[in-house]
């Protein structure tokens, strides 16, 4: 197949191109295809009226006679002025090459930035990067282990793709209790500006635009809970109409299809077909059931699987779209970051009175209810899971069954309703002080000998206690109050439906603050998915033990995590009782126990133990082995595990498929690169930029504080530039603090969480921060329209020498740069003479590091400005010679994603028709439906041929530009 499309000259607006609208000249930021075959162009204003501001044009309209009084002009390189630099040191044209260097867009598979964010970066991190830079488009599960970073490694792809020119419009889909979390790191360490949709975000959208405005549109970048978006009917409509770059969907096991298509699922169904770029993250994304994975496996690819039940490794083992790795496997590389666990279980030995509620339950009797004998084991079992929660949760069960009796008023049910009454008298007689786990956990906590020794006044050492069930939470939460002597704001709770999003958000930022007062929190299971609690923590004690391994390793997760600098201190709180029915089933909390440890140091995936990979799922198997043995406990490890000791005994899971044959894990960063600059760091840009500012006579406060920081006080124009950042980052007192340290910025955010606001109050400077952007458009128009400066160095270069420094960009049918690339063409004696890239040229000339001088004598340009029309067709010659390298990369490449699909599409015909030969019915209705969905299967795979051949083809003609003109003539 070729890729040539036409050999005209460009229709397309790639980023990067300058054009003249309306008398204006604008630098094209984005540049999107509409239905009328036209372009809708974004572009960031140049010359002196519209220099700062944001446009949108329609092509169509600008380009037709009857609405536009001149077309868009696409300004010709061949036309470009040369200008004398006469600033000292030739200072404005360093700074304008290197604002072109930085908008040079990398388009090969190798790293050049996201790694360079504010974060001690393992090479580990990095392999979603590369994995979906390989594909054709980046659409990709990353589905770590808890802890191991899946958040920062999210935000590495994101800002790489930023750098590429495919990131400005971003959505991202988080669990409530994880927005604030969400939007801090990526501001933080990425210096992406996330707006939060929360209920107060929201309302404050409603506030700032107009009611009939889509707040979609009016962000750039949003993050918002799927569960906003799945009540708020408005908002739904509003997804319908918008489209991003890219869509994050974190802890998306949430949107997988069960059973029936919630509106969970077929909301991000939706989502997935309004971005080019997906990422979902999640630790546990699959439930067992092929067809669950399958529906998050559809979001990435919509062609990706034929048959939903079924499928195979070498389908899609090779396709990048699920990145997985454990504790286990990348154990190297976070040994400092991730301390080894310890962790005990506790013991205690049942009270007197707990000895009777345990006989009492033994002895239930359930006359009624035992003749429909699963509802009484089910009754039963949710007793005794209650019960070694604690008294007060399985009394709430209890009341509540009895209230649902009472009001059905039926005489069959009065000795059921006494005997629940007599077990709830039983209950009832459990107090804090003969209720001995609770007496156990007091010890734990406080006493040095036999537990932490915890004391509340220690400001970096607090507390997390986990439980299942609300009321014991409820319990727990009353009493640890008193009996420990703390304040009413040193604890406080987590859990689900009673708290909205913004308390959970508030709750979890208090417990990580230096200066909150809060110390203990006690958490339901909604605080196990995401959130960190490991910034001053490093204990926690389960007072009930999940009957889930994937709950283990979420509760545990929020402190053992990436980036816990003391050992996680993890205790398990087990009640022995002398009744050999229930010791026997208090061993599943003890046999759970030893394998979520085991299933962390050797395995990784705990599921690998049950064969099951939900919690429910999970919780069935152990419910039912405790209904099957209600007296014996000895071999409740074999029942509900089985023998898993052997590989051969391990079922292939759902996942299998996506992932390759063997585990890669990058022990290194040789998959980085590094971008050419003219600069030593990106402070040193800032700061000769903003010199520049102050010498063209505007305005502004900067202050160098030392080598690695700056401060800037916001001016008018930045602040307009600014306006739409979410409040959260706009710099107290409008005055930016702005460091390219890492470790300087670790200490910084930190530090932060002991600050009132929990900001940091310092901003990471490096190319992605609205401030070095709005630096970098400012110094791109230091030349004026279309002009290019001279540099004149004989020091440097003979005098009979020149040299035209010239971009071009080949752009896709999307308008996204396909091939950008620089080159050098050197002339001798008004000859040519040779190309250069311009890296070579840089380093012939030292300029990186040596100051140019400038003597600024002449303004004689015409020898220059003759030669240039030359050095643009042998640019041409060159650009195209070496499109014609990469095309049959490309070629290559796109020939393979085609063949693929074409088979992959025969396939699942065939499967099709399989299918609809084991259909019964009426034949003309089975052979409509076997029509209709060959129909939509097959435009399913043309859109995606179409998209990938969008994405991979160029336009024959590239946009060249002129950067600037380096000459040995002193005249």
């Amino acid at each position: 197949m070729n890729i040539q499309t036409k050999n005209t000259k460009p229709t397309n607006y790639t980023p990067g191109m300058r054009i003249v609208v309306r008398d204006a000249e604008w630098v094209v930021r984005k540049s999107d295809p509409t239905v009328d075959g036209g372009y809708l162009i974004e572009c960031e204003g140049i010359s002196e009226l519209v220099r700062g501001k944001e446009g949108r044009f329609l092509t169509s309209i600008e380009n037709n006679k009857e609405f536009s009084n001149s077309s868009i002009e696409i300004l010709d390189p061949a036309t470009t002025k040369l200008v004398e630099d006469k600033s000292p040191n030739y200072k404005d044209s360093m700074l304008y090459i290197e604002a072109m260097l930085r908008q040079k867009v990398p388009t090969d598979e190798h790293i050049y930035f996201g790694h360079k964010a504010a974060m001690d970066t393992l090479p580990f991190q990095l392999d979603p990067t590369i994995t979906a830079l390989k594909q054709p488009r980046q659409r990709i599960l990353i589905a770590d282990a808890v802890g191991l970073g899946k958040t920062l490694e999210a935000g590495i792809l994101m800002s790489e793709l930023i750098r590429r020119g495919k990131g400005k419009r971003i959505l991202v889909l988080a669990v409530k209790s994880m927005l604030t979390q969400f939007q801090k790191e990526m501001w933080s360490r990425f210096s992406i500006p996330l707006t939060r949709l929360d209920s107060a975000g929201l309302q404050r959208v409603r506030n700032r635009i107009p009611t009939n405005h889509n707040p979609f549109h009016f962000y750039d970048k949003s993050i918002i809970s799927i569960d906003t978006l799945k009540q708020d009917v408005e908002y739904r409509h509003y997804l319908e109409q918008a489209y991003w770059d890219i869509i994050v969907i974190d802890e998306a096991h949430n949107v997988a299809r069960r059973g029936s298509n919630s509106q969970r699922s077929r909301l991000a169904s939706l989502l997935s077909q309004r971005s080019d770029t997906l990422i979902m993250l999640s630790a546990t994304p699959h439930d067992g059931k092929p067809e669950s994975f399958a529906s998050l496996m559809n979001m990435l690819d919509a062609t990706a699987i034929s048959n939903e039940k079924e499928y195979e490794h070498d389908d899609f083992s090779d396709k990048g779209l699920v990145v997985r790795r454990f504790k286990k496997d990348v154990k190297d590389q976070i040994a400092k970051d991730f301390p080894e666990r310890d962790i005990q279980t506790v013991k205690s030995q049942a009270s007197a009175v707990e000895e009777d509620v345990y006989r009492e339950l033994t002895a239930l009797k359930l006359s009624t209810l035992d003749k429909g004998k699963k509802a009484s084991q089910l009754l039963r079992v949710t007793l005794e899971k209650t019960l070694f929660s604690s008294p007060m949760a399985c009394l709430s069960t209890v009341n509540n069954r009895i209230k649902r009796l009472e009001a059905k008023n039926d005489a069959d049910f009065e000795d059921d309703l006494n005997s629940l009454k007599s077990f709830a008298f039983a209950l009832e007689r459990v107090t804090p002080e003969n209720f001995s786990k609770y007496q156990r956990l007091l010890k734990l906590i406080s006493d040095k000998k036999e537990g932490f020794g915890w004391k509340p006044n220690k400001k970096d050492d607090r507390l997390v206690i986990f439980t299942e069930s609300i009321p014991t939470l409820n319990f727990l939460y009353d009493n640890l109050q008193k009996d420990l002597g703390l304040k009413e704001e040193q604890i406080g709770f987590l859990k689900g439906q009673e708290m909205s999003d913004t308390e959970l958000m508030q709750t979890v930022e208090e417990f990580g603050k230096e200066q909150s007062k809060l110390r203990l929190l006690v958490c339901s299971d909604v605080a196990s998915e995401g959130i960190n609690l490991h910034y001053l923590s490093h204990k926690m004690i389960h007072f009930d033990i999940p009957w889930s391994l994937m709950v283990f390793q979420q509760r545990n997760g929020r402190i053992d995590r990436y980036g816990q600098t003391k050992q996680p201190l993890i205790r398990y709180l087990v009640t022995t009782s002398l009744n050999d029915d229930v010791r026997g089933d208090s061993r599943t909390s003890e046999v759970l126990i030893e394998k979520d440890e085991q299933a962390q140091k050797n395995i990784g995936d705990p599921s690998e133990f049950t064969g099951k990979y939900d919690q429910e799922s999970e919780e069935e198997a152990v419910a039912e082995v405790i209904a099957a043995s209600f007296t014996s406990g000895e071999d409740i490890l074999a029942d509900i595990f089985g023998d898993f000791d052997e590989p051969e005994e391990k079922s292939q899971g759902p996942m299998d498929a996506f992932l390759p044959a063997e585990m890669h894990v990058s022990d290194s960063t040789i998959e980085t690169r590094e971008l050419a600059s003219l600069f030593e760091s990106d402070i040193s840009f800032a700061e000769q930029s903003l010199d520049y500012i102050k010498r063209k006579g505007q305005r502004l406060e900067f202050h160098k504080t030392n080598s690695s920081t700056l401060s800037l006080t916001v001016n008018k124009e930045l602040e307009q530039r600014l306006k739409q950042l979410p409040p959260e980052v706009y710099p107290e007192g409008d005055q930016f603090v702005l460091t390219n340290d890492i470790e300087q910025m670790a200490i910084e955010i930190a530090e932060s969480r002991g600050q009132q606001h929990a900001w940091p109050r310092k901003n990471y400077l490096w190319q992605l921060h609205p401030v070095m952007e709005w630096l970098n458009d400012k110094v791109l128009s230091a030349f004026g329209r279309h002009h290019a400066p001279l540099v004149r160095v004989p020091h440097k270069m003979v005098s009979n020498k020149t040299a035209f420094i010239l971009n071009a960009i080949y752009p896709n049918r999307k308008s996204h740069p396909l091939i950008n690339d620089w080159v050098v063409v050197n002339f001798t004696n008004d000859q040519f003479d040779s190309f250069d890239s311009f890296e070579q040229f840089a380093d012939q000339l030292n300029l990186k590091k040596d100051k140019l001088s400038n003597p600024a004598k002449t303004d004689n340009t015409a020898m220059q400005q003759a030669l240039l029309k030359t050095a643009i067709a042998k640019a041409s010659e060159y650009f195209q010679t070496m499109r014609k390298e990469k095309e049959s990369k490309i070629d290559h490449k796109l020939q393979k994603q085609i063949d693929a699909l074409e088979a992959l599409r025969d396939k699942r015909v065939k499967q099709l028709a399989f299918s609809f030969e084991q259909t019964g019915g009426i034949q003309q209705i089975v052979e409509d439906k076997k029509q209709k969905e060959q129909k939509r299967i097959e435009q399913l795979f043309d859109d995606y041929i179409q998209w990938i051949e969008d994405t991979m083809t160029t336009e024959i003609t590239p946009y060249i530009q002129l950067i600037a003109v380096f000459t040995g003539s002193e005249e």
